[in-house]
């Protein structure tokens, strides 16, 4: 073999070498990539609370949670959205269960029934004023302690029928012929600003009925209680509302007894 062909085989063998050298190094770093890789995203998932591997799940208020995450409650989303206890606050209210333990209330087509939203909302709320350190207690439709009631406040919770598709909005209305007029308007008037500002749910002054103004429980009750009943929406064009956000309809009648009674106490 000539010397010319040796130096260029030679030649040919070095850059075979130097190719090799460099696919093997190429290979090693991909490798030590992919592991570096895995180990950050193991140590990850081990020290971030609640990480999912899987695909997130929907939550309340149409909120992405990870699946593994627990979902709230609506009495922890309540707990959330109410206010802190207030200081030294010696309160009795009572709240009403529309037709609790009497009849169904108004009924949708689809069998939706008041009572079923009026009886969830009242826990609701008693359950909350119960935390806020007030004497809550939840009384049925005709309930016998009714007569000779005594207390801060009493609230008959309510909801609108099915019958006008098109109706949206809550009333509040207390007794016409009241004996404590001033103390009925402004819980009447509490209720009112901060049911409206819980829920964006408008006023309805202009449908307020016969029914709430001379409403049974009016007439039962101590004279010196302030009384008010409250139609929370309509069951059908605010049922979103009145079904899947009763933290935030609850909060509307919590936050208004409180105004009230830590106003004229």
């Amino acid at each position: 073999m000539s010397l010319f062909r040796r130096s260029v085989l030679q030649g040919v063998q070095h850059v075979l070498l130097a190719l090799l050298v460099m696919i093997a190094l190429a290979v090693i770093t991909i490798g030590a990539r992919a592991i570096w890789g895995g180990e950050r995203s193991s140590t990850a998932a081990s020290i971030t609370p609640g990480l999912a591997t899987s695909a997130p799940a929907g939550a309340v208020t149409n909120l992405q949670t990870p699946a593994a995450t627990a979902q709230p409650t609506r009495g922890s989303l309540l707990e959330r959205l109410i206010p802190a206890p207030a200081p030294d606050i010696d309160a009795k209210v009572g709240i009403v269960a529309g037709h609790w333990e009497s009849d169904v209330g108004a009924v949708c087509p689809d069998g939706l029934t008041e009572v079923e939203i009026n009886l969830a909302v009242a826990q609701q709320v008693v359950d909350a004023l119960s935390r806020a350190g007030y004497e809550a207690e939840m009384l049925t439709e005709f309930s016998p302690k009714l007569h000779g009631y005594e207390a801060d406040a009493l609230v008959s919770i309510h909801t609108d029928s099915c019958n006008v598709p098109e109706a949206s909005g809550f009333k509040v209305a207390r007794v016409d012929s009241s004996l404590v007029p001033e103390r009925e308007d402004r819980l009447v008037a509490c209720l009112i600003e901060n049911y409206q500002a819980a829920t964006g749910l408008p006023f309805h002054e202009n449908s307020i009925t016969y029914d709430m103004t001379e409403y049974h429980a009016f007439f039962e009750i101590a004279a010196e209680t302030p009384g008010a009943i409250i139609e929370v929406g309509f069951m059908d064009a605010d049922r979103r509302l009145l079904t899947r956000r009763q933290d935030l309809v609850a909060k509307g009648i919590v936050d208004g007894i409180r105004q009230f009674v830590e106003e004229t106490q």
